[in-house]
């Protein structure tokens, strides 16, 4: 009898289980973590990713607002990786059966030391190994892909970084699509204009630190003959050295421009039947700068 009563018990338990409701095709398993913090606080939306025994991802995504995250992913062998800003990534296998779960239970991310900063002095832009790329709609459908061939630049790394400044001069010319009739109207007067605006400058004198390896650079975009203020989202990935032992830092950094603040009138052409990108455009940059000497 009291056996009877252990059973039904269990039983009750097992049909008021959360993952009583999750219905999970045959020869599949789920798969559940929690992501804490060092002092036990749920990381939300860090990143992660399953992958299977081949190294190619099954399923991936944010945590929730707890921390925790649950997937179903047919029976087998897995590679887990979780990664969030300002953490050290965590990586781990699991094995998910059939119609079973394999949680991982609470994971703990650890801080991760910030990057070493660039040394006080002065940085050349390093045009081979940098790129200045963007991506625009085409009249709202599908994106187009391009890029600036042609540019040089400068950083003075100061103390604090915070002062640091930064001077970019694009060849406006340089534009790249890769369609010639494309790039010929982009470099004309109905939009770069470049025979009255050869070039873009970006100058820099504010570096804000937003947390790990995260600034925000803010500065002055001229394009077109106008001036405004433009900030770059930018993450800081480190030092390292080149083939001839100098030393080197990189960043990647995006922003997105709306060509009518550069009073280049899409309206207009649009209206004389001319194919053009959209209103709002993507920058992206990867950036390696070099210390001078």
């Amino acid at each position: 009898m009291f056996g009877r009563w252990l059973g039904n018990r269990t039983s009750r338990v097992q049909r008021t289980s959360p993952l009583a409701a999750v219905q999970t095709p045959p020869s599949a398993g789920v798969l559940s973590c929690r992501v804490l913090d060092p002092v036990n606080e749920p990381v939300t939306h860090a990143e992660f990713a399953v992958s299977d025994a081949m190294g190619r991802k099954v399923v991936g995504g944010e945590t929730d607002p707890f921390g925790s995250f649950v997937t179903t992913v047919p029976a087998g062998e897995y590679r887990l990786a979780v990664s969030a800003e300002g953490y050290t990534p965590y990586r781990a296998g699991a094995t998910v059966g059939e119609n079973s779960l394999a949680s991982l239970g609470d994971v703990t991310l650890q801080v991760a030391q910030p990057p070493e900063l660039p040394a006080v002095g002065d940085w050349d832009i390093e045009a081979m190994h940098s790129s200045i790329a963007f991506t625009a709609r085409h009249i709202g459908l599908a994106r187009i892909h391009g890029r600036f061939n042609s540019f040089v630049g400068a950083v003075r790394i100061a103390e604090p970084v915070e002062r640091s400044a930064m001077h970019v001069v694009i060849d406006a010319a340089s534009i790249d699509t890769n369609v010639r009739m494309r790039d010929d109207h982009l470099r004309s007067a109905d939009f770069l204009d470049v025979v009255r605006f050869p070039t873009l400058e970006f100058y820099s004198e504010r570096f804000v630190h937003k947390g790990g390896n995260r600034w925000a650079v803010t500065g002055a975009l001229s394009l077109h003959g106008v001036t405004r203020t433009v900030t770059l989202d930018t993450e800081y990935l480190g030092l390292g050295n080149g083939m001839e032992g100098e030393v080197r830092a990189a960043c990647r950094a995006t922003t997105e421009l709306h060509r009518d603040d550069f009073t280049v009138s899409w309206q207009t052409m649009l209206a004389r039947g001319i194919a053009v990108v959209g209103p709002s455009i993507r920058i992206d940059l990867d950036v390696q700068i070099v210390r001078k000497g």
